[in-house]
């Protein structure tokens, strides 16, 4: 008997491919909107009310907004250069935690072309490298630019907090910290607000464009805490990414495109603060 709630497959036996098992239909909407409410609030949803409570914090004190500091790589034990690495490394593998449950999810998704699929159907593989590191660096080259001329004028026109990429002690393991950080940073951002967000509110009804605000909106929400600057700039660059996913159907080009930029960003404060008068420093 077939279970509650699910239509029998009728598909005659003959009809199915040899040794295939009849197909389970999709899970109902609610189940996926739960699995989604879920999955944010483990992630980059709780990520952006942190951010929204954060702005206000600062909104709310004395001062502009470009004399406050936000900073994104810091130190977990000064003058305690190993345990500081061991809390590094804690926070970045549990970061990617999100990940690992959305790959788990994809895979035992059932319905459609990419039936358990997993990370392979929303293009986070490495079947296309050459074309993949390309289309990352030409976009991260564009968006990159673009948005530290953003910074820039936010921060000169006081929309902006003083963004600190990195205060890490000067350790050896710093540089390769930094890098782990913009990998994980871009990995998880794009697996999950680009790939498997937008699969799931397509599989609840939702219309492209209103899939699109979310996707924009949220990746702009968990970054308010660099002020409205970071919010809107980052809101601009979802729209890209969404139209860049739309279009290739893959986002190992965006997770590319979005470690580079951190990568820059990061050791590049590292190599440059207090040496140019250009970058703000806190």
């Amino acid at each position: 008997m077939p279970e509650a709630g699910r239509a029998a497959d009728t598909t005659p036996r003959e009809a199915r491919p040899p040794g295939t098992a009849p197909q389970a239909p999709q899970a109902p909407p609610r189940v996926l909107r739960h699995e989604l409410l879920l999955v944010l609030a483990l992630s980059l949803g709780a990520s952006g009310i942190s951010a929204v409570i954060s702005f206000t914090g600062v909104l709310t004190r004395p001062g502009g907004l470009s004399d406050h500091a936000a900073t994104l790589n810091g130190s977990r034990a000064p003058d305690r250069p190993w345990l500081d690495l061991a809390w590094q490394l804690f926070g970045i593998s549990t970061a990617l935690v999100p990940v690992a449950l959305v790959a788990h999810l994809l895979l035992r998704e059932r319905g459609g072309a990419y039936e358990g699929a997993g990370l392979r159907g929303i293009g986070f593989d490495l079947r296309r490298p050459l074309p993949d590191l390309g289309w990352g660096a030409l976009v991260a080259a564009g968006i990159g630019g673009s948005g530290l001329l953003l910074y820039l004028g936010a921060h000169a026109a006081g929309a902006s907090l003083t963004v600190v990429p990195e205060s890490l002690p000067d350790e050896w393991w710093k540089y390769p910290v930094l890098i782990a950080s913009a990998v994980q940073n871009s990995v998880l951002e794009e697996v999950i607000v680009v790939g498997y967000l937008l699969r799931r509110l397509q599989q609840l009804g939702w219309s492209p464009v209103a899939a699109l605000v979310a996707s924009s909106v949220l990746r702009g929400s968990y970054h308010l805490y660099q002020g409205i600057g970071g919010f809107f700039g980052n809101v601009a660059m979802g729209v890209i990414f969404v139209w860049l996913y739309r279009r290739w159907g893959r986002v190992m080009p965006l997770v590319v495109a979005h470690a580079l930029i951190d990568i820059v960003a990061f050791v590049g404060y590292a190599l440059l603060a207090g040496r140019v008068g250009w970058l703000p420093t806190a």
